[in-house]
């Protein structure tokens, strides 16, 4: 990319902060040139060291979640009457969404750290997939808690509100959902050509986050839309998890710390925290790119700890929380290893 006229005197003022204290405001509009001499700037001062330690989290998530969520998926597709009951049948879909964000995510991640320059098509479409996957997760974490509260609240019209026939359909419509939303904004951000070439040569969510609050008012606009969208979708598993709470107080299960609605309360609670918490952190990132001048690399830095470790935990943590704590899920397991064990531990037939 060409660097030339006014490009050419952003560059010199950019050169003028010492290295790695490049600054940047999120009110200000800079063309491509300029965030291209941003981008290759921070690429300068920061080693492959510091990026191969941001690739360790994405890489021991995606281990920990191929170790355990395909066994879940297995036990629950291959149990005729655990795959027949709505709870499971969610759980298997977000589980699911979950597995593929991990595994495209440290695809991206590892991309990234080999410094492999990614096709502009190739680029978009990893960037889709990740923006569906991490949707389908999200709307069908908010269908879990919405069928907690109606099971909970409504016990004698539950199965009539969600048989599992129409909880497929249901899932079949998040699956619409998840690909319409993020659809949306890339086509409306490639008609309005607001995908810019620097951004998508260096195909990570991390700079692509921090920059777009720096590009033109089209990506703003889907920055803080897909924001409200997460946020409210968050927002609706906590009001019905505090409202589940509420009309459940006074029926004595609460009375216990160690009882099994409190712990399973609790780490629910945990996952939420886990989910709300990069957002927050995105946010007040944001307020600062817009209000405050900032180094370059402190904000890529944010973004890189937020987009690698806070924001693909929930990711992992949401099997061993949720999945494992179903009594049939964990019987089965169990009944798994234990068979498992018998044929390893009884000795071979004697020959006649």
């Amino acid at each position: 990319m060409d660097v030339s006229g006014d490009a050419l005197v952003k560059r010199t003022n950019a050169t003028a902060y010492p290295p790695g204290e490049v600054a940047f405001n999120g009110s200000s509009k800079l063309d491509d040139a300029s965030l291209y001499f941003l981008l290759k700037e921070w690429a300068f001062h920061t080693s492959n060291t510091n990026l191969k330690m941001f690739l360790i989290p994405p890489v021991v998530c995606l281990l920990a979640g191929v170790l355990i969520i395909p066994t879940i998926l297995f036990v629950i597709f291959s149990r005729f009457s655990i795959r027949q009951e709505t709870r499971y049948i969610l759980l298997g879909n977000a589980l699911l969404s979950d597995l593929t964000y991990l595994l495209f995510y440290a695809l991206l991640a590892a991309l990234n750290a080999a410094h492999v320059h990614l096709p502009k098509e190739a680029c978009v479409l990893l960037l889709f997939l990740l923006a569906v996957a991490y949707c389908g997760g999200l709307f069908t974490a908010a269908a879990i808690v919405l069928d907690t509260y109606i099971a909970v609240l409504f016990p004698l019209r539950y199965i009539a509100i969600l048989p599992p026939s129409r909880t497929k359909k249901l899932i079949v419509l998040l699956w619409m959902c998840s690909g319409a939303f993020p659809g949306i904004f890339f086509l409306v951000l490639s008609s309005t050509h607001s995908f810019v070439p620097c951004l998508l040569e260096m195909c990570s969510v991390p700079v692509i986050l921090i920059l777009t609050l720096n590009g033109t008012g089209t990506m703003k606009l889907c920055f803080w839309l897909s924001t409200i969208v997460i946020f409210l979708c968050l927002s609706l598993i906590f009001c019905c998890y505090a409202m589940l709470y509420f009309k459940t107080k006074r029926s004595g299960i609460w009375e216990s710390i160690c009882s099994r609605a409190s712990v399973t309360f609790l780490m629910h609670n945990t996952v939420l925290f886990f989910y709300f918490f990069p957002l927050l952190a995105l946010f007040v990132e944001s307020l600062l790119c817009i209000n405050v001048l900032i180094r370059l690399q402190t904000g890529i830095q944010v973004s890189l700890t937020v987009c690698n470790v806070l924001m693909i935990l929930p990711k992992v943590l949401f099997p061993f929380l949720y999945g494992l704590r179903y009594r049939e899920i964990s019987a089965s397991l169990r009944s798994m290893v234990r068979r498992k064990r018998l044929r390893l531990v009884l000795p071979a037939p004697s020959p006649s």
